[in-house]
């Protein structure tokens, strides 16, 4: 690896979850073997449903409307007062948690992408996961050594897209500058959002060309990792020099 970028290169915050991990295959692997250890039938339409459920609950922490803890817990109560399923949604979120806390997925071309940026860019992890479930992820995909530091929001206090979370990232990041700084992530309301908040510039990942429905207008927007070395190139030209 070649050695970490000075102060004056340029911040890249990176999104974790299915940007540089694949959190939708941990999220079918662990919650299968929750639901399997309890005896409850992990079909796909369960596994489907938790999916849209999970990701209704975090955008409603994005919005404010829900805390961390209670996205956690009313998830898994949710899905099983619709399917009509007798389960501890306590007990379901410890042993998800757990299983999700172990080994990794590569989002395709994210390795490569590490390799790419690391030395020419100063990288950061910014996350909105659970603190334990993604130390676990971190250290199984070996990617500390790329990152200069890593921001977890239970752990920062605020999550993304408040500003106050950013802020706080950047109060830890020496010698940062807006305008030398960009945000990387696969997330409309919470990546894109937020640097916007935060007033930097943003990127996003839309690797299944999704629409975007607005008014979130990200500053670029990629189809796959490999254009990210390129894009940032040519935003802060002198990265490479």
């Amino acid at each position: 690896m070649r050695e970490k970028a000075g102060l004056d290169r340029p911040v890249v915050l990176i999104d974790l979850d299915n940007t540089i991990l694949d959190f939708n295959a941990a999220e079918r692997v662990a919650l299968t073997r929750a639901l399997t250890d309890q005896g409850i039938p992990a079909d796909e339409a369960m596994l489907r449903r938790y999916h849209e459920i999970n990701i209704q609950h975090w955008e409603m922490l994005e919005d404010g409307l829900l805390t961390r803890e209670e996205v956690l817990v009313k998830r898994f109560e949710a899905l099983f007062r619709e399917r009509g399923v007798e389960a501890d949604a306590f007990r379901m979120q410890e042993m998800y948690e757990s299983n999700l806390s172990r080994g990794h997925w590569f989002v395709p071309g994210a390795p490569e992408l590490l390799e790419a940026l690391y030395g020419f860019y100063r990288l950061f992890i910014c996350s909105n996961g659970v603190g334990s479930v993604q130390d676990g992820r971190i250290a199984s995909a070996g990617l500390a050594p790329y990152f200069e530091d890593i921001f977890i929001s239970e752990r920062i206090g605020g999550n993304k897209p408040e500003r106050a979370f950013f802020e706080t990232c950047f109060a830890r990041i020496p010698a940062f500058r807006r305008e030398r700084a960009l945000i990387l992530g696969d997330s409309l309301t919470s990546d894109i959002r937020g640097g916007i908040n935060a007033g930097i510039r943003t990127c996003w990942y839309n690797p299944q060309g999704k629409e975007n429905p607005g008014p979130i207008r990200p500053d670029w927007e990629i189809r796959t990792l490999e254009q990210f070395p390129v894009l940032l190139a040519r935003v802060f030209g002198d990265a490479e020099g």
